[in-house]
């Protein structure tokens, strides 16, 4: 069956069935994914999926069924089931109606374009090149090349066909057991996808990291690269949804109009942003995009909001939907006005950390985190760096971290990975008092 009409018999069941508001989305993905690891490529996966779900409410009930193909079958048995799970479902919120469009889009946000002449096997060979030219001994990673066709149908109204490319480099490389870098290059548009500099970065950072140090647990002024800042930064993001708030998950809870970081310190969502990983015309309920300032100048300005969650609150949607919580789709980090070596330059004796992984939290509701700067760590004396370190946690508070920065660089960069799954633009960091203890991975 073809999209366009799987969707719709889709949306046409539901309502026939006795639904309050329905939901439907059908989707068409074409994807080439390639790892690497000891300096070839390893695994090809082609993948060219069909596929779709549906949302449901009944009264104040709701459920939601993935559908597993477009075949009319298929179709049917995922709406009645999201139909009898609804009516068995216990009752939620009182019932919102979804936003009454239709809606008008920017149409350069609904069709993006796609990906034409790219050979994602051979943007590895280009990233595997690019980090054994720069000292690897060896290297790992994946290339992802993705276009997606989306159909959105709501008993609202809303009628949207997405047409938006994705592509994301990931390179690791090795220069020693203990000597690794991380290079990455994301994208929403083939022209600017540089899998050559994230080779490089990557190639760079391992061969500058061989026979690290243990330094002592303790307090230092640390400088957190786009990777790393990145992490720590989005969390915000994460936290300002609503639904996370609402459920006693968020370190936001009470700090609407209230100094959260550093005033240096400005984070937004902007999925408006043409040709950028996470740029979308509207969320899931149809609402067209919009950019929402979260953070202005270190105070929480608002938080992101579904048709349900701005009823509960008394405001109204930021056209963030996810239907069951809202979040970000495109974070932006304000930049500042140093480069790196400015501020390197300002670090008396602390450490570089190029990037992070597995940040944790010891309490969702306060902040308290850990993380570890699994490759290149550089220990930093007089401004300068001096050597590499290793086997060091950043344990600490993120409201804490973020009230601390005290500089930022103009320069910024995207970021994603499975660190970092919504899509942020970020400059790098000085942050002053990161409490690091020691870790053995």
């Amino acid at each position: 069956m073809r999209a366009e009409d799987a969707a719709r018999a889709a949306l046409d069941r539901a309502i026939g069935g006795g639904v309050t508001d329905a939901v439907v989305t059908v989707s068409r993905v074409r994807e080439t994914m390639v790892r690497f690891s000891d300096n070839q490529v390893t695994v090809v996966n082609e993948l060219d999926l069909e596929q779709g779900s549906v949302f449901v409410t009944i009264g104040a009930r709701k459920a939601a069924v993935d559908i597993p193909d477009l075949r009319a079958r298929s179709i049917r048995a995922a709406v009645d089931a999201a139909l009898s799970l609804a009516r068995s479902a216990s009752e939620g919120d009182a019932r919102v109606p979804l936003p009454s469009g239709p809606f008008d889009y920017d149409p350069l946000l609904l069709d993006q374009g796609k990906v034409d002449g790219l050979d994602a096997v051979d943007l590895a060979h280009v990233a595997i090149s690019s980090a054994l030219e720069e000292g690897a001994s060896r290297v790992a990673g994946s290339m992802t090349v993705r276009d997606a066709d989306t159909i959105l149908l709501t008993s609202g109204g809303v009628d949207a066909r997405v047409r938006k490319p994705f592509l994301e480099m990931s390179v690791r490389a090795f220069a020693a057991t203990d000597a690794s870098g991380h290079g990455l290059s994301v994208s929403g548009s083939p022209a600017v996808l540089d899998p050559a500099g994230a080779g490089a970065r990557a190639g760079r950072l391992a061969s500058l990291s061989m026979e690290p140090i243990h330094v002592d647990a303790g307090e230092y002024d640390v400088v957190l690269d786009t990777m790393a800042f990145a992490d720590v930064a989005s969390q915000l993001g994460r936290m300002a949804s609503a639904f996370m708030v609402d459920a006693g998950m968020s370190f936001l809870g009470d700090k609407l109009g209230q100094q959260v970081a550093s005033d240096m310190v400005t984070i937004m969502d902007d999925p408006t942003l043409v040709g950028t990983p996470g740029s979308t015309p509207c969320d899931m309920e149809g609402l067209p995009s919009r950019r929402n300032v979260i953070v202005d100048d270190g105070v929480l300005h608002t938080l992101l909001h579904n048709s349900t969650t701005a009823a509960r609150h008394g405001t109204e949607s930021t056209a963030n939907a996810g239907l069951v919580a809202p979040h970000p789709f495109n974070l932006v980090i304000g930049n500042g006005d140093q480069d790196m070596d400015s501020l390197l330059s300002q670090v008396d004796r602390g450490i570089y950390i190029t990037n992070d992984w597995y940040l944790r939290y010891q309490n969702y509701a306060t902040g308290d985190f850990s993380a570890i700067p699994r490759d290149a760590m550089f220990l930093v004396e007089d401004g300068a760096i001096t050597c590499p370190v290793k086997e060091m946690r950043m344990s600490d508070n993120i409201l804490g971290m973020l009230q601390r920065v005290e500089g930022l660089t103009r320069e910024r960069e995207w970021v994603r990975w499975w660190e970092v799954d919504t899509p942020t633009l970020t400059p790098a960091a000085l942050v002053r008092g990161l409490h690091m203890s020691r870790s053995t991975m």
